[in-house]
């Protein structure tokens, strides 16, 4: 189970690595915050500041296809640009034009449009409330449409995500600086 965890992880820093963009020579890498269940959380230190993300399998994926490549759920925090909770769906193919994909958790159900392989919340409500969601059961599902027009259906287990999301959001908290020294008293 130890190498099973040890593969994802260096499998996810890699996928993460070639979805960052590239910033020079000497570019940090992810650096691994922590394991919980069956989410893992990272940091990047950029030169605009830090970026924490969440991310997870599926623990059960289902549909009519033959070959499919890495699938992933992400929550990523980006302060510098006030960015917070953007929901991020991999799905290891490429999606039909337009496809509206469906997210459920529970009994609440949101949608998220597509590009290429990915798919994103529309709004940073929608982002929030699906984040938000999370404590609020045991699994997230989600639905899409491939570009050949399989459907898929992916469950992602919620163990761990509540530790997952605090570990990022005090990994990226907004700091206030230090306040200054008080001046010595005068004599």
């Amino acid at each position: 189970m130890r190498e099973r965890s040890r593969r994802i992880v260096r499998s996810l820093a890699a996928l993460m690595l070639a979805l960052l963009p590239v910033s020079g020579a000497g570019a940090a890498e992810p650096r691994l915050i922590g394991v919980f269940r069956d989410w893992n959380a990272f940091r990047l230190d950029e030169a605009t500041g830090p970026v924490c993300w969440m991310v997870s399998r599926p623990k059960k994926m289902e549909g009519d296809f033959t070959k499919r490549g890495d699938v992933f759920l992400l929550i990523t925090h980006r302060p510098a640009e006030r960015s917070y909770d953007v929901v991020n769906f991999i799905a290891g193919y490429p999606f039909a034009d337009h496809a509206e994909v469906t997210v459920q958790v529970g009994k609440q159900s949101f949608k998220l449009f597509s590009k290429d392989e990915q798919a994103w919340a529309r709004d940073e409500n929608t982002d929030r409330a699906i984040a938000q969601s999370l404590r609020l059961s045991s699994t997230l599902v989600v639905r899409g449409t491939s570009l050949r027009g399989s459907r898929t259906t992916d469950t992602f287990s919620l163990a761990g995500s509540t530790g997952a999301y605090q570990a990022i959001g005090d990994a990226c908290a907004e700091r206030a600086p230090a306040p200054e020294p008080a001046p010595p008293p005068a004599p």
